[in-house]
């Protein structure tokens, strides 16, 4: 069995180890200010290079990834958003890909049975990648009070709908448990499935490791272990504003191994396949129209070539064909 796994969570608990116990020698500076920062420079350079390099590559032909009817003969039914070709269809159907994950949710599983080859459709995966997804953009815009003051409406209006069970007291917020849970069963996905486990390595299994820490650190400040809120807020906002500062009396330890591995998954993102965030928008297989059929496409990279013409073919050799009995146009 495929122990990849094992190193990532490794490193994971060795790097919260070295923030807590850095915050607790006086370091704050270092985790709360520094590293911050300089994850988000590295994130800013390495998101903005990933995506010029992208831009920049040669995409001559439309390679449209198509689950459905090109357009065709009026008797074949047009797919007109599985297989696209106008730029309104590919519109669409990169919206529904984008916030609904629709090509996952036509996932299916191979099976052979006996001498058959058999197509179960499976849903599981869409349910937890969905799920995962917009638990952690709402956990991101939730945390928007701590960078902006005063807090925008709309965070708000999130939080009263997040914290809709008024559990505990402060309320429990449905997004991050369900944060955590979703990564918790991608991970044991990746870890017991043995297909999957298989091809999986370590790459594979850290940022999961990463944000099952943040997420439980966060619950942990949340819920049990309490910090400053008004003192957290003082630091974050600090940084927003370029004046950072460490507030008087710390923050407390759990709290800088939470920011700490928030910096390292931001850090990370540029250099993981995390980078589908923004590499979905230039995937030339999802963003082109398939008018092949419609539509000549030229290389523009090809190099000029100098051409023979017919007539000008004839005219060399005119004498030649037709003492070879060749049939010519022009006597």
């Amino acid at each position: 069995m495929n122990v990849s796994y094992l190193y990532s969570l490794l490193a994971v608990i060795v790097l919260g180890l070295i923030a807590y116990a850095g915050a607790a020698v006086g370091l704050e500076i270092l985790f709360g200010i520094v590293i911050p920062y300089l994850a988000v420079l590295i994130f800013l350079v390495g998101f903005a290079n990933r995506i010029l390099d992208w831009a920049n590559t040669p995409v001559p032909f439309r390679i449209t990834t198509t689950c459905g009817q090109q357009k065709s003969q009026e008797m074949f039914k047009h797919s007109k958003i599985d297989n696209p070709t106008t730029t309104g269809g590919v519109i669409i159907r990169m919206l529904l890909e984008i916030f609904l994950f629709r090509s996952l949710f036509r996932n299916n599983r191979v099976e052979i049975k006996g001498k058959r080859i058999s197509y179960k459709w499976v849903v599981w995966l869409w349910l937890f990648a969905l799920g995962f997804h917009y638990s952690f953009f709402v956990v991101v815009i939730r945390h928007l009070r701590f960078f902006v003051e005063p807090t925008p409406f709309f965070v708000h209006a999130l939080e009263t709908v997040d914290g809709i069970l008024q559990l505990g007291l402060p309320e429990l917020f449905l997004s991050g448990v369900t944060l955590l849970g979703m990564a918790v069963l991608l991970l044991l996905r990746r870890i017991l499935l043995p297909k999957i486990n298989y091809f999986s390595r370590a790459a594979d299994y850290f940022p999961l490791f990463l944000i099952i820490g943040i997420a439980l650190t966060g619950l942990l400040m949340r819920h049990f272990t309490k910090v400053d809120v008004v003192k957290v807020k003082e630091l974050t906002l600090g940084l927003a504003s370029f004046h950072p500062g460490i507030p008087d009396g710390g923050v407390g330890a759990l709290f800088y191994v939470h920011i700490f591995f928030v910096s390292i998954l931001v850090a990370y993102i540029p250099f993981s396949k995390l980078m589908h965030m923004g590499g979905i928008f230039l995937s030339p297989t999802r963003n082109l129209a398939n008018n092949n059929r419609t539509k000549r496409h030229i290389n523009p990279w090809n190099p000029e070539v100098t051409i023979h013409t017919y007539p000008e073919y004839e005219e060399h050799f005119r004498d030649k064909m037709k003492e070879a009995g060749i049939p010519v146009e022009k006597e």
